[in-house]
């Protein structure tokens, strides 16, 4: 628009120099409509070149005709004026034409908005003019209908909208080529201007008109790919008949959708939630997952995979003690292969792909035949073995352990024919050169030693690292060495004279690998620091720094051709990486834990990964450009929270910020930056005018609801905070840390007002009495104390818990105090000072413990997987509730006490029935660890937030939680946050056609029913 803007003044400048008065917004409304329907027709015809018959078709008459100008009448008399009038009306168009010759020279209306590129031919200045040009020419054509009744019903307006919708130009060509047209379309979905009210529900009205007219496909196949890159939720729909083929969903939030009988031929699901999802007689030939069925079963984590030279097989390896062999193609076990008696730690083919060589925890060396699955064992290693390696001809083994030794065996006969023990300290590496004549290795001593593999003569010894050197490999031509270290260091060295050649330095924390490209020319390394980097062999200069991962990389390669990376982390997602550039490409998320393994395949665009779920994955990378969802949170979600009159959400995240949500729509509100590390936590004030926020960064912070502005920071711990409280007038905080104390501080100044220090280790909770005159605090240093808020004095320390108190909490009426522990009791105390009760069942930890809201039981949920109802009075358990399938991180009690709600590692909320015992509710959704949940204040719905990114608002049809049965389901309501991972739970696929074998393994997996 301001691109119009300059031109539109270039033109009305120069005609007021010629003292013609002209009609600005018709001016600029004419650029608009020409700028407009060029782009559209360029991209019809598919093309980014303009003729000049193209650039004049759009500036004929209807153009220049909006473009007359007014003379301006000052300096003239009457009769002149009137002249003048009388032959502007005569010859409009005619003046219009003189005046653009006489004072313009005649040029094209295309030079103003053009660019010339060759004889005859223009194009827009840059590809997203045209892009952005286009989408208004769609989306005008959208909104600007207008029914030809006001005063109609819905399907009445459905009706007349459909004998429209034919017409519409978003139904004349796929968009799917021109996301950049799709993204500006996207972001007026979000647009608060009024024009732009009414284009989010004609979308999907062009969706509904596709169920009974198949012409209406391709405007409904883009309208949903528009409505998904703007991440509009589109669950729990009935969008049965509906025709969209080729349609883009990837990450689309669809859970519970309606799909009997639709076309959905072509269309792409890329790591989308399709849980419950029905698609009963659905038409989905060439349909695309970008994934393939994984292949199942290993029972643990796997440790590794290799492909075989050929890339034919696949090699895996797992805490399951077995090694397995599959087809790269079909998927299939070939063989599995056991003997080993503890984890397998490293496995790999041999060059020619007819030996496995691989060692354990058992502390044994073990030679396996690839056809026959028979094995024999190297012997000689008295501890265990760190590293083990063919020879390139295949023909010897390298193996080093914390013995400090380094043994040569000859894989025919099995028999040692080396060993080499110059190394001070544990041997962690070992290597063969290409041409099998040297050995190089690296050891805890912070030395690299060469030695001649023939005779077992040290040639060198190599120093510089500082530190225990934890890798080393030959270049591909022998000539160079490659280590790294816990230094933080990576080093080339000569492999003839010995000499350091280059120090790459950069990594802030441990590397844990490296890698040389395949053309020799760039190392990549990774490390504890969450970073890649590429770097020059030659000058040892740092190339790239690839940031993403927000946790520590575990594994990195280069593609066969170099050209990109791919990493996987700590995080549980795969990335691919540009080599040239940095930039990230893809993210592939799916794995449930920690990726520990990624290769590409060696000729297809697929990706191999494993990890410690116990799978191993097969991933589409078919480069394409990537439709940019709107995002909210780019990292885990710590916690969520409802105002008190539970129209807003507030998240806080892993990824520094904080974001405000209207609790209706889940459209975000505002963001709040400031935070220089994680955020932990985010609540309201008790009038909902400000947030307080703590963070890694060990500060709290005072937010303006309104305007989003920091209003104060709170200063003073020097470890991490664990708890904050804000009292009832909301001019005090009271917060506590792993610094040992805990504060009080004042709101409006910002001060610290007492310091209550007592504790002799990390302070784990804190809250005020109800009637705020009392703190109470538990520790670490296993105590529970109680503190006078107005002096900061101990009044009581409570002794009793033999391990770690995780958290307090005060009766509603204040008389007593609940205390939870890792020594797996619970305990009630009176604030008097004496120890009530110990209640004892759970086995394991204890993670939560409340008071009911009438103080006469107490909830608590552990590692255990249950929950457990207690008698205040007696002491006695009352309650057992069982169906979490992992830990349960905590419960609550709904404000009449009737029922209480859970969640647990297995990424589910749960709602029990407080008398009975019974679960009523199973909330599923999350894709990863649930980071916290919160009830509304008037009790009509809750709110959870993910490590999965996701924060997802749930409610019942009546708005009543207490009301809760079996019967009156809580279904999400909506979520904001992009989809990670591909989900089918529950997923109905009858008669569904299309799909091919390995799609169809692909939905079992993910617990679709055929």
């Amino acid at each position: 628009e301001q691109w119009i803007d300059i031109h539109v003044n270039n033109i009305l400048n120069k005609l007021s120099e010629l003292r013609i008065r002209t009609n600005p917004k018709k001016i600029k409304s004419s650029f608009q409509r020409y700028c407009q329907d060029l782009a559209f027709d360029m991209f019809i015809q598919g093309n980014q070149l303009a003729t000049e018959n193209d650039a004049k078709r759009y500036a004929s008459d209807e153009i220049l005709s909006k473009l007359d100008p007014n003379i301006d009448m000052d300096g003239k008399d009457e009769d002149e004026k009137s002249e003048i009038k009388t032959n502007e009306v005569d010859t409009s168009v005619e003046q219009t034409q003189d005046i653009w010759e006489k004072y313009f020279n005649g040029d094209s209306i295309a030079k103003y908005v053009l660019r010339r590129v060759g004889d005859n031919k223009y194009q827009f200045l840059h590809k997203s003019c045209q892009e952005y040009y286009a989408a208004q020419k769609i989306i005008f054509d959208i909104v600007s209908w207008k029914p030809n009744i006001d005063d109609i019903n819905n399907q009445q307006f459905q009706q007349q909208f459909e004998t429209h919708t034919q017409k519409l130009s978003v139904n004349r060509k796929l968009l799917n080529e021109e996301l950049g047209i799709i993204q500006f379309i996207a972001e007026r979905i979000h647009d608060t201007n009024p024009i732009f009210v009414n284009l989010k529900s004609r979308l999907f009205r062009i969706i509904e008109a596709s169920k009974t007219n198949k012409y209406f496909s391709i405007g409904a196949a883009n309208a949903i790919t528009v409505l998904n890159s703007a991440n509009i939720n589109m669950h729990y729909r009935d969008w049965s008949n509906i025709k969209i083929p080729y349609a883009i969903l990837n990450r689309a939030f669809l859970e519970g959708t309606k799909f009997n009988n639709a076309n959905l031929d072509n269309v792409r699901f890329v790591q989308c939630c399709l849980n419950k999802v029905d698609f009963t007689n659905v038409s989905m030939n060439g349909i695309y997952f970008g994934e393939y069925a994984y292949l199942k079963g290993h029972s643990k984590r796997v440790n590794g995979i290799q492909f075989s030279s050929d890339g034919t097989k696949i090699l895996s390896y797992s805490w399951d003690k077995t090694i397995r062999i599959w087809d790269a193609l079909s998927g299939k076990q070939l063989k599995l292969l056991e003997g080993h008696s503890s984890y397998i730690s490293e496995a790999q083919f041999s060059s020619d792909g007819s030996k496995i060589l691989s060692h354990s925890e058992d502390n044994t060396i073990r030679i396996w035949d690839v056809l026959s699955g028979q094995h024999f064992q190297l012997e000689g290693h008295s501890s265990l073995i760190n590293s083990t390696q063919f020879s390139p001809d295949g023909l010897r083994v390298v193996a080093c352990s914390l013995d400090s030794t380094i043994r040569v065996w000859d894989t025919l006969s099995g028999k040692q024919t080396q060993l080499l023990e110059e190394h001070k300290d544990t041997v962690n590496a070992a290597q063969f050169s290409p041409d099998c004549s040297k050995i190089v290795s690296c050891s805890s001593d912070n030395t690299i030693q060469l030695w001649d593999a023939l005779t077992g003569k040290q040639l060198q010894i190599l120093k510089g690292h500082s530190d225990t050197v934890l890798g080393v490999k030959f270049t591909s031509n022998g000539l160079s060495i490659i280590s790294y270290s816990f230094d933080k260091t990576i080093r080339i060295w000569n492999v003839l004279s010995g000499e350091q050649n280059q120090i790459l330095e950069g990594h802030t924390d441990d590397i844990l690998g490296v890698q040389l490209s395949s053309d020799s020319s760039k190392i990549l390394s990774y490390s504890k620091d969450k970073t890649i980097r590429i770097w020059s062999l030659m000058s040892g200069k740092q190339l790239q720094v690839l940031e993403g991962h927000s946790n520590r990389v575990e594994a990195a390669r280069f593609s066969p051709d170099s050209s990109r990376i791919v990493s996987g982390s700590f995080d549980n997602t795969i990335r691919i990486w540009d080599v040239s550039s940095g930039r990230q490409l893809q993210v592939l998320e799916g794995h449930s834990s920690v990726v520990n393994g990624v290769e590409f395949f060696p000729k297809e665009p697929k990706i191999l990964s494993c990890s410690y779920d116990g799978t191993i994955r097969i991933w589409d990378i078919t480069l394409e450009r990537t439709i940019q969802l709107a995002e909210g949170h780019s990292d885990a979600l710590m916690s969520v929270q409802f105002s008190s009159d539970s129209t807003k959400v507030v998240s806080c995240s892993l990824d520094k910020s904080i974001r405000l949500w209207d609790a209706k729509s889940g459209r975000q509100i505002q963001m709040f930056e400031g935070h220089s590390h994680h955020v932990f936590e985010v609540l309201f004030s008790r009038d909902d005018s400000k947030l307080i926020s703590y963070s890694g960064d060990k500060t709290i912070r005072i937010w303006d609801v309104l305007s989003g502005k920091q209003i104060q920071i709170l200063e003073g711990h020097t470890k991490d905070i664990n708890t904050v409280q804000l009292s009832s007038n909301g001019s005090k905080i009271v917060s506590c840390s792993d610094d040992k104390t805990i504060r009080i501080w004042d709101v409006s100044s910002g001060g610290q007002i007492r310091l209550l220090d007592g504790h002799s280790s990390r302070v784990l909770g804190v809250q005020l009495s109800p009637d705020e005159s009392k703190i109470v605090s538990c520790s670490a240093d296993r105590t529970v104390r109680l503190w006078d808020a107005l002096s900061g004095k101990q009044l009581l320390l409570f002794s009793g818990h033999s391990n770690i108190v995780s958290g307090v909490q005060f009766s509603p009426d204040g008389s007593k105090i609940v205390s939870y522990s890792t020594d797996k009791t619970i305990r009630i105390w009176d604030v008097s000072q004496k120890q009530l009760l110990s209640l004892e069942g759970h086995s394991e930890w204890i993670n939560d413990a409340h008071f009911s809201p009438d103080g006469t039981k107490i909830v608590s949920c552990s590692d255990d997987k249950t929950i457990r109802l207690w008698d205040v009075l007696s002491g006695e358990r009352v309650q057992i509730f069982e169906g979490h399938s992992g830990c349960v991180q905590e419960v609550q009690f709904l404000s009449d006490g009737s029922k209480i709600i859970s969640y647990s590692d297995d990424k589910t909320i749960r709602i029990w029935d407080v008398s009975s015992g019974r679960q009523i509710q199973l909330l599923e959704g999350h894709n990863a660890t649930i980071g916290g949940i919160h009830v509304s204040p008037d009790g009509s719905k809750i709110v959870s937030c993910s490590k999965d990114k996701t924060i997802r608002l749930w409610s019942s049809n009546d708005n009543k939680l207490v009301d809760v049965t079996e019967t009156n389901l809580v279904k999400c309501v909506w979520r904001v946050g992009v989809q990670s991972g591909l989900s089918m739970k529950g997923s109905i696929w009858k008669n569904a056609n299309g799909l091919t074998s390995q799609q169809k393994l692909l939905v079992e997996q993910r617990d679709g029913i055929f």
